[in-house]
């Protein structure tokens, strides 16, 4: 390799990474100012994120805070990931900005479909976890708790779990997504994810095992979205395959 084209090559390297300093820095920006918009009502969305719990304690049970600090920040923590969440249409535009110029006309209309039905389902998936599962999982808890017992769980406890709570949801209801991209790409097969169907039942019942409370209903809550998500993927995936096959077929040399 000649020494111009070295030099043209670290150039263009260095460039994109300048771009994608500028288009992180973006992201955060646009982050920090929904966290600032949002800071007044800081109190109030954490309030509205532990409603569930609140509303299945007992009478005159209320959550509590084992930590000086954790009634400050816990509540700013929330409010920074409502902001994320708010901004991130913004963030993954300015991701796709970056990536674009780099990809195939075809990859293109493959990507934007994918991320924007990623995020819609991404906040069904969370939003099916706080007016679903949340409300039915705590009453069974408190229904549960021993004579005796008080039912007071610490602020910084509940945040954590109901982040871990909506991840495992969010991620769930991306399968139909995962399915597509897989049978699209050519990673995987129709006719072999059809054939995996029995290890993938048994795979969302063990997942649902590690990922939620060791309740059955909450377990149930997951595994069973996962598999008819899984299935409706499947049922997607037979249009891709039936738009593709004309197409296969178009770009095959005839034969003799």
């Amino acid at each position: 390799m000649s020494e111009p084209e070295q030099i043209t090559r670290q150039e263009t390297f260095i460039s994109h990474l300048i771009e994608l300093r500028s288009r992180l820095l973006r992201s955060i920006v646009a982050i920090l100012v929904a966290f600032v918009a949002l800071f007044y009502w800081a109190k109030d969305i954490y309030a509205f994120l532990a409603h569930p719990l609140m509303a299945a304690l007992p009478q005159g049970a209320s959550m509590i805070a084992t930590e000086v600090t954790a009634p400050f920040f816990v509540p700013l923590k929330v409010t920074l990931m409502v902001a994320f969440l708010i901004v991130l249409p913004y963030v993954l535009w300015q991701l796709w900005a970056f990536i674009a110029p780099g990809l195939y006309q075809n990859e293109k209309k493959m990507v934007i479909p994918v991320m924007l039905s990623s995020l819609v389902l991404f906040f069904l998936g969370m939003a099916f976890a706080y007016f679903v599962v949340f409300p039915v999982a705590f009453k069974f808890f408190a229904s549960v708790t021993p004579e005796g017992v008080s039912m007071m769980t610490d602020i910084d406890k509940y945040l954590g779990f109901v982040l871990r709570m909506f991840l495992a949801f969010g991620v769930t209801f991306e399968t139909p997504v995962i399915v597509m991209v897989l049978v699209y790409t050519n990673i995987v097969t129709l006719a072999q994810l059809k054939h995996s169907r029995p290890y993938i039942i048994v795979g969302a019942f063990a997942l649902a095992a590690v990922f939620t409370p060791p309740d059955v209903l909450s377990q149930l809550f997951l595994a069973f979205p996962l598999w008819f998500l899984f299935e409706l993927g499947l049922l997607l995936s037979r249009f891709i395959t039936s738009r593709k096959a004309p197409s296969d077929e178009a770009a095959a040399p005839a034969s003799e």
